[in-house]
């Protein structure tokens, strides 16, 4: 059987997978989002959501427990007037930026990069007596999701409550699509899935490359008759 390891430790991203019906683990990185980019220098949003994602990914396929499994790292950054917004952290940030938001709006990226940890023929060729055809490809391979979200117009009493929530502080461009932050989202034109972190769609196309059907990760037993 097939195992996918989802190295976040974001409970939407859990979720999601789960409701999509999809067995997976999680196992979570330690990277250091700031060191990475401080050492790539990379200032747009759409590659860093795809930097983030591959450090992710590779962290936790380079640890023992991800030995031969699939794993998949996401990181998403929203773009808003030009500029890179990851999670804000303080409510003093996500006041400035939400005022900034309202009425407006924004591109979120999700970057998605996938590692084929299970055994190759190369590696079999290097263990003797291997009994069983190795079905690993070495595939590390990304892509990049994308969404515009268009937000309602906000009163400064709306922000303050979401705020006081503590629901935007370690959210990717101070909101959620999936939570309370709902409410203030008019339309989104593109991958909803993107918005709430992890593309089902571009997962999909990335097993492709590891020749994994999503289906063979479907958990048909555990879904509601």
């Amino acid at each position: 059987m097939t195992r996918l390891i989802l190295a976040s430790q974001s409970p939407a991203r859990t979720k999601l997978l789960t409701e999509a019906g999809i067995r997976h683990h999680v196992l979570v990185s330690d990277v250091d989002e700031d060191a990475v980019q401080a050492k790539y220098g990379v200032t747009d949003a759409h590659d860093t959501a795809l930097l983030l994602a591959r450090a992710k990914a590779e962290a936790v396929a380079a640890l023992p427990e991800a030995e031969g499994a699939l794993v998949i790292g996401c990181d998403s950054v929203f773009e808003f007037d030009g500029e890179s917004h990851g999670k804000p952290y303080t409510a003093e940030v996500a006041r400035e930026r939400m005022l900034r938001m309202s009425g407006s709006q924004g591109v979120l990226h999700t970057g998605h990069w996938l590692v084929d940890c299970r055994d190759t023929a190369a590696d079999a060729d290097e263990e003797a007596g291997a009994d069983e055809t190795p079905e690993g490809t070495g595939a590390t391979v990304g892509a990049v999701s994308s969404a515009e979200v268009h937000f309602a117009r906000m009163s400064t009493n709306d922000i303050d409550a979401y705020i006081a929530t503590g629901e935007p502080l370690h959210c990717a461009g101070s909101f959620t699509i999936d939570g309370l932050g709902g409410a203030f989202i008019r339309k989104v034109d593109g991958d909803p899935h993107a918005v709430v972190g992890l593309s089902i769609s571009t997962l999909r196309d990335l097993l492709v490359h590891a020749n994994v059907g999503i289906t063979e990760l479907w958990d048909t037993d555990n879904q509601e008759k």
